[in-house]
């Protein structure tokens, strides 16, 4: 028979970590005597990070003394103690090879029903001192599990434990687990996880996501960069100007999706030589690429003044998810200024296809003269059957609000696409939002950083990327392309993520073991290795930056 052998409860709190502060709910101790479970949690207990835990799914956790005497064992330690692995019961019995989702137990007075494998963040290895332990979890098949309260009700230490229900399909915690975070996976099994009730959302819509993903295409581009000629410069205002490249024997280019982005290496504006990204312009190609750049800083005033037909750019190949979807839906096309590129090479491609789609282009531009490609996208609206244009000059009429897009009498099922300053496009999605689209369907553009995704830690000031402070390295020149920093690699730092992290370049990451593939991230050039191996390795053209380090010299996407 299980039995509940502790009862482990504790509240958030902050705690240094790696010169930060993570807020979290990881520190549970025994409690003595009864306590009530509630749909939420146990009393006197919390979870800092409603993200990845708490809530009704995530209301108890569990794991078994068996793992504890197995991670004893692994690790060569004798300091692990009931509640250190931040469950919220330690229990005899109940092995995650044995327990299935969708289970359920009597324990006390309290009823529960197996939901989901734990969720494996970096916390549980801050717990032990152990950085490695979220990735050996899901390796060693012991994730424990979380369990959502049926019946509330009082329980304590020395409660046995008893199933009252199997749950459908039969699928253990451990093979949920493996499913999910491991390769290899069985189509048969993913249609069953998904048909499992009790399974949580989160690993459902997991599960439904990996049944729905087509195999990936083969790269349709190069690797790393080549060099391409510059056809011609073509001046669109006093402050843009459009770089045209083709090849040097006449071969084709692989044709490039409206939306995406080329990445070019100039090294005759700085050493290092600067990495930056700009947006396709034109009607998508396989003869020629155009460009359109701003005159707003070192780089692109090079490229302004000292770049002619003839001379030769480094760039990689074209890339981005900011593309136009194949669908029926109307199309809302929201630019501010430079922003303009990409939706303009979506309006050629619209026009190319004489799209009988309602097509609207939101424009935003502080005078007439500041206005590029006005002519040329006004032609594009113009050859659309429902098309239509909204110019906005802020020194005339001041920004679009809420109350001028109601105005326009959007059409709320389109899908949007937005580019534009950043402030630009946080409001307008707000707006867009507001008005009834699906915050789903509207999709935005960013050249800068990354959001970050940084599960826990408080009080993070983002600062400008930097070269980290110290000696310089003497490795492998790391380019962080987003961020416009190219700095060498220095030897001290574990991984990419951490040398990431020192020079204030925006990451996002999870268990930081090569587990989750939060901070999967696309590699422009260049190769890495890794320690530890990840579980499943990334597709081709990415890396886990959470456990690599580079072999060369690397640009990444960051």
């Amino acid at each position: 028979m299980a039995r509940l052998v502790s009862l482990n409860v504790g509240m958030p709190r902050d705690v240094p970590w790696q010169g930060r502060t993570v807020h979290t709910g990881i520190f549970k101790y025994p409690v003595e005597g009864r306590l009530l479970v509630r749909r939420l949690n146990v009393d006197g207990d919390g979870q800092g990070d409603l993200g990845g835990h708490g809530g009704e799914n995530r209301a108890v956790l569990v794991y078994q003394r068996q793992s504890y005497e197995h991670w004893r064992r692994f690790l060569g330690r004798d300091d692990l103690e009931d509640g250190q692995f931040g469950e919220n019961f330690t229990v005899d019995g109940l092995p995650d090879d044995e327990v299935h989702i969708g289970d359920r137990y009597r324990i006390g007075e309290a009823e529960f029903e197996v939901t989901q494998p734990r969720v494996t963040c970096f916390r549980v290895g801050m717990r032990l001192g152990e950085p490695r332990m979220p990735s050996l979890l899901v390796a060693h098949h012991r994730p424990g599990f979380y369990l959502r309260v049926i019946t509330e009700g009082h329980v304590e230490a020395g409660d046995e434990i008893v199933r009252t229900r199997t749950g459908r399909h039969e699928m253990s915690v451990a093979d949920i687990d493996a499913l999910l975070y491991l390769p290899g996976r069985d189509e048969g099994a993913l249609r069953k996880a998904v048909d499992i009730p009790a399974l949580s959302p989160g690993w459902q819509s997991s599960f439904r996501d990996l049944l729905a993903a087509e195999p990936a295409p083969a790269p349709s581009g190069w690797r790393g960069f080549r060099p391409l000629r510059v056809a011609r410069v073509v001046p669109e205002n006093a402050t843009v100007s459009s770089i045209h490249l083709t090849t040097d024997d006449g071969a084709p280019l692989p044709r490039p999706e409206p939306g995406q982005y080329l990445t070019l290496r100039v090294p005759g504006a700085g050493d290092p030589a600067p990495v930056r990204s700009y947006s396709l312009s034109a009607a998508p190609s396989d003869r020629e690429y155009r460009i359109s750049v701003k005159r707003d800083g070192v780089v692109s005033s090079y490229l302004h003044t000292r770049l002619t037909a003839g001379a030769l750019v480094d760039v990689a190949a074209p890339r981005g998810d900011f593309v136009l979807a194949d669908d029926d839906r109307p199309v809302v096309l929201v630019s501010a200024g430079i922003g303009v590129t990409p939706v303009l090479a979506m309006l050629h491609a619209l026009a190319a296809r004489r799209t009988t789609r309602e097509v609207r282009w939101l424009h935003t531009a502080r005078t007439p003269a500041e206005q590029a490609f006005a002519a040329e996208a006004h032609r594009l609206v113009a050859s659309l059957p429902h098309g239509r244009e909204h110019i906005c000059y802020t020194a005339e009429s001041g920004r679009p609000t809420l109350g001028k897009l109601s105005a326009l009498d959007l059409p709320v099922e389109a899908t949007a696409y937005l580019c534009g300053p950043d402030a630009f496009m946080t409001a307008m999605r707000e707006v867009l939002v507001s008005l009834g689209f699906d915050a789903s369907r509207v999709h935005s553009e960013l050249f800068g950083g990354v959001s970050a995704i940084n599960p826990g830690l408080t009080g993070i000031v983002r600062k400008t990327p930097h070269a980290p402070a110290g000696a310089a390295g003497t490795g492998p020149e790391v380019t962080f392309a987003r961020s416009g920093l190219t700095v060498p690699w220095s030897e001290e730092y574990p991984s990419l993520l951490e040398f990431a992290e020192a020079c204030d370049v925006p990451t996002r990451w999870s268990c930081r073991t090569g587990v989750c593939h939060t901070c999967v991230t696309p590699v422009l050039s260049g190769r890495v290795k890794y320690d530890p191996d990840p579980l499943e390795p990334p597709a081709d053209g990415e890396t886990l930056v959470c456990c690599a380090r580079p072999r060369e010299d690397v640009v990444l996407d960051l």
